[in-house]
């Protein structure tokens, strides 16, 4: 675990950031959105294999990856209609912390089952990298493992609580990143066991 104090340049942990009302409020967001936008399963390019984590998106472009490659597109891929606005709470907090003067276009929206995990990635597929990744975490503590920006390099791991924001900008803009486990029954929040991350990201340049 990481020591506080110890983070790279540029990588923000704002623990608790959102408080239990807040997170309340958004998780309801979060609900909606889902409801317009259904949870799907995303797909390894190539070979088609499932990730381990649903997901769905809000704002005028959505994260989708099947076996024709990771990309971002206006439409949700199985119901054909565009995905629901970003939260106005989310679209705040971007304005507050991202230091980025240009709104998020992404939200990307993964629920984490207990078993669930994320391995080591960068996320490059947007084509403003100047902006920074910006996520929330709701619902049971994750083991979130961060690296450098080249592969196979040291890694360390902070525990994610509900309400916790993660920045990644600067020199940790390309950082590699992932999540290892979930520690189900650690939070109340949400109505059964598992986790919520919110993605905001920019992703064309302005």
């Amino acid at each position: 675990m990481t020591a506080p104090g110890a983070l790279p340049p540029g990588l923000v942990h704002l623990p608790a950031r959102l408080d239990a009302a807040a997170q309340r409020a958004l998780l309801a967001e979060v609900r909606r959105a889902a409801a317009e936008a259904p949870l799907f399963r995303p797909a390894m390019p190539g070979s088609g294999r499932p990730f381990s984590v649903r997901m769905t998106n809000c704002g005028p472009l959505g994260w989708v990856s099947d076996p024709a490659g990771y990309r971002y597109q206006p439409l949700h891929p199985e119901t054909g209609r565009p995905w629901p606005p970003i939260p106005a709470a989310l679209l705040d907090l971007w304005r507050e912390l991202a230091g980025y003067p240009h709104p998020p276009e992404a939200c990307l929206v993964n629920f984490y089952a207990p078993g669930a995990r994320l391995g080591l990635h960068q996320d490059r597929d947007e084509a403003d990298l100047a902006a920074p990744v910006l996520s929330v975490s709701l619902g049971d503590e994750a083991l979130f493992r961060f690296g450098g920006t080249a592969r196979g390099g040291p890694t360390r791991s902070l525990r994610l609580g509900s309400g916790d924001v993660v920045v990644l900008g600067g020199e940790s803009r390309l950082a590699f990143h992932g999540v290892d486990r979930i520690y189900p029954g650690t939070s109340t929040l949400l109505k059964g066991e598992g986790r919520i991350n919110l993605t905001l990201r920019r992703v064309t340049r302005p």
